[in-house]
């Protein structure tokens, strides 16, 4: 009996809580639903507190005139137009626009700052017009500030410029003094140039790095090498041709075979150097052409230095008849050889019988003269105008090229002769 009566009971007390609780539930639920309905931020922002005051809470009407006036500012100053505040048992409701998305979470975040503020529901949307006024003030704005801050650093940019004109002044003379220390030792040319163009090169270096902490004050040496050094990847990558090139030209300066005066042969292209840099180096050709040809192309391919010996020896062939004697012919060609100015009588003159041609016995005749391009030219037309002025008048026939025709027919082998005959 005690147990039906305690089972009564509670049941009558459910059915007089469930009513109060369901109201609460239903209200939790459209809260969620707004708040589903903002951003992702908002919504890790809103979530319940843990406990939510009943006693002295904040009025509403207080916690509206304080972000109204803070939104009024804001307004002022452009960032939202138009707002307007909504309260709620202690829910808030922005409207109105924002110029930016920053200023629109802001917005956001001042009232959920406030105290007795439950949730955020933020209404405020971007205003997407084009102010051209607005526009037109930042870009003065930007433009006044950069004119300001031009003739603040001024002075600065004025005592940088002069210390580039005193870094130019220090290379021309450092140059100057480098090539008259080098001169007294008797250096070759191209060591010489290779000292000189490093020593311009760490001149303005110096320079460059002072002009730049005298023009930027929070710029030291150190952070500028830093900063020089996380970039050298990336610059390596871009220049890299020019780096190569810059490598080769100061390992061709330094004991390269070659240097300023002399005639090289490289790729199929003949010519005299003019002048090797660090990146290039300038040739002109035999027909007066300048090739600047890059550093890298000459220290990897095959380079003929035809001036490295002060002299180089000339071939030609010479051909005598069958008939003629062969030591005659050899001794006459050799004095006509040696009777030349321009051939270098130091070394040996050969002339040796090399083979039998279709119409005469060749003579491979050999000599050395001058090493320059025009020097061989100019010796081989003396030579060979020699032999045959020899030949000629030693008796010696130099022949041109005989065909001998035989024919088994009788009949055909007389009716030739007749036509040679007439």
């Amino acid at each position: 009996m005690l147990t039906r009566r305690c089972l009564t009971l509670l049941l009558f007390a459910m059915t007089l809580v469930l009513p109060q609780c369901l109201p609460a539930t239903g209200f939790a639920q459209q809260v969620g639903e707004l708040d589903n309905g903002g951003d992702q931020q908002a919504e890790s922002t809103n979530e319940p507190a843990e406990t939510v005051a009943v006693t002295g809470v904040v009025d509403d009407d207080a916690i509206r005139e304080r972000l109204t006036k803070i939104y009024g500012a804001a307004s002022k100053a452009g960032w939202l137009t138009d707002s307007e505040v909504i309260l709620d048992s202690g829910i808030v409701t922005l409207k109105g626009q924002a110029d930016t998305e920053e200023h629109r979470q802001w917005a956001a975040n001042v009232a959920r700052k406030t105290e007795d503020v439950v949730a955020v529901i933020n209404e405020l949307t971007l205003n997407d017009s084009v102010d051209l006024k607005s526009t037109q003030d930042v870009i003065q704005n930007s433009l006044q500030t950069l004119w300001t801050d031009f003739l603040k650093r001024s002075p600065l940019l004025l005592a940088a410029l002069l210390v580039l004109v005193l870094t130019y002044l220090l290379a021309k003379g450092t140059a100057w003094v480098t090539h008259r220390v080098l001169d007294q030792r008797g250096i070759r040319a191209s060591l010489k140039d290779l000292v000189y163009q490093l020593t311009t090169i760490a001149v303005w270096i110096v320079g460059l790095l002072v002009a730049t902490v005298i023009a930027f004050p929070g710029m030291t040496p150190a952070k500028a090498l830093t900063v020089l050094g996380l970039g050298s990847v990336a610059i390596g990558f871009a220049f890299k041709d020019i780096f190569e090139n810059f490598f080769a030209g100061i390992l061709i300066l330094w004991r390269y075979p070659f240097d300023r005066g002399d005639f090289i042969t490289c790729e199929g292209m003949t010519g005299k150097v003019e002048q090797i840099t660090i990146r290039n180096t300038l040739i002109r050709r035999l027909d007066g052409e300048l090739a600047v040809v890059p550093n890298a192309t000459l220290f990897k391919n095959n380079v003929d230095v035809l001036t490295s010996q002060p002299q180089r020896r000339v071939r030609i062939i010479c051909g005598v008849a069958y008939d003629e004697d062969v030591d005659q012919s050899r001794q006459v060609i050799e004095e006509a050889v040696r009777s030349c100015e321009s051939v270098q009588g130091k070394r040996t003159i050969e002339v040796f019988a090399q083979e039998f041609a279709s119409s005469s016995v060749n003579f491979e005749v050999t000599w050395w003269t001058g090493s320059k391009p025009v020097d061989m030219r100019r010796s081989r037309d003396e030579v060979v105008a020699a032999i045959k002025r020899a030949l000629d008048d030693a008796g010696i026939e130099i022949p041109f090229p005989y065909r001998t025709l035989t024919f088994k027919d009788p009949a055909i082998a007389a009716a030739a002769v007749g036509t040679n005959e007439s």
